[in-house]
């Protein structure tokens, strides 16, 4: 299918309708996540793709009054902001939308843009905490994002705005886009307490994080720049102090090389999957107008493991 024709998935079997808009999106878990909590609310409503990169026919798709929302994925995701009524202070701090939901204003639908990236990775380090452990367990202590992308900049929001971590050290192969992560979020007013660590010498002599954000693709370290990455991060896991590590890569599979070899050296390893699915009942809970403890997170999180388990086998 052409990704620039204009496809209007069929949607009159359905009450209400969103859509996942994106290009290329055919191995997302989205639709499966949202069509979990729909079912186990009886709610006659679907999440369909729409695999297109044409933003004016989905903005027609938007006019529909069945239409109450969709997930934004790439390459849409800073593209759409303009064409959005208002965006939220995360989607604005972020500089991306991966959300659109409406609100009521003098009897009018206001479309508005948010990004639930940053609510994934909060919810995936605070719902997972050790037993017994604070939601305070992060706080006063320096966080580490590996990456450079968008979500490296969610990343680095959620463990300064809830995580409450002092520092946060970014770490990546690419110069170029940790500064510009660097100077983005310091513009946004979140960036001062960010540290680029370049080399191994400047890990050794820096106190151990206690959350860690892993968002680079799940491959062997090839050149110099890569190896150079990976020696600094595998320094940061070998400090004496553990705490969690989110690995936000799980696609074909969530158990990467940097996710073992964390859990070799006695971190607790939490997988992308958890915070792809917070992400997506945060956009639920705008979307149903339900809180996260009415949405059927046990449901979710089985069907998702079941799809990833399947996956696997082929």
């Amino acid at each position: 299918m052409s990704s620039s024709a204009p496809v209007t998935p069929d949607s009159s079997h359905l009450e209400r309708v969103n859509y996942l808009f994106g290009h290329p999106i055919a191995h997302s878990l989205s639709p499966l996540l949202h069509q979990t909590v729909y079912d186990n609310l009886n709610l006659k409503w679907s999440q369909l793709p729409l695999d297109s990169t044409d933003i004016p026919n989905f903005l027609r798709l938007t006019k529909d009054p069945k239409f109450y929302g969709a997930s934004v994925t790439m390459p849409h995701k800073v593209a759409i902001i303009p064409h959005l009524d208002e965006v939220t202070q995360e989607g604005k701090d972020i500089g991306a939308c991966n959300t659109i939901f409406f609100k009521e204003r003098d009897g009018k639908r206001v479309m508005c843009g948010t990004n639930t990236d940053c609510f994934g990775v909060r919810d995936a380090f605070l719902q997972n905490l050790p037993k017994g452990a604070s939601k305070d367990l992060y706080r006063g202590r320096p966080g580490l994002v590996i990456g450079g992308g968008g979500a490296c900049r969610s990343a680095v929001y959620a463990l300064h705005k809830w995580l409450g971590c002092s520092q946060i050290y970014v770490v990546n192969r690419d110069v170029s886009e940790v500064e510009a992560v660097l100077s983005d979020c310091k513009k946004a007013g979140f960036g001062e307490s960010l540290v680029h660590v370049k080399t191994v010498e400047q890990a050794k002599a820096l106190a151990a994080p206690g959350a860690i954000v892993a968002c680079i693709p799940n491959f062997p370290p090839k050149t110099p720049e890569e190896i150079q990455a990976r020696s600094v991060i595998e320094c940061f896991l070998g400090k004496e102090e553990k705490g969690a590590i989110l690995e936000m890569c799980y696609h074909p599979t969530p158990y990467t090389e940097i996710a073992e070899v964390s859990e070799r050296l006695g971190w607790q390893v939490i997988l992308g999957t958890e915070a792809m699915i917070y992400q997506g009942l945060e956009q639920d809970r705008l979307w149903t107008g339900k809180g996260l403890t009415e949405l059927p997170t046990n449901e979710v999180h089985h069907a998702i493991a079941t799809a990833l388990e399947a996956h696997k086998k082929h």
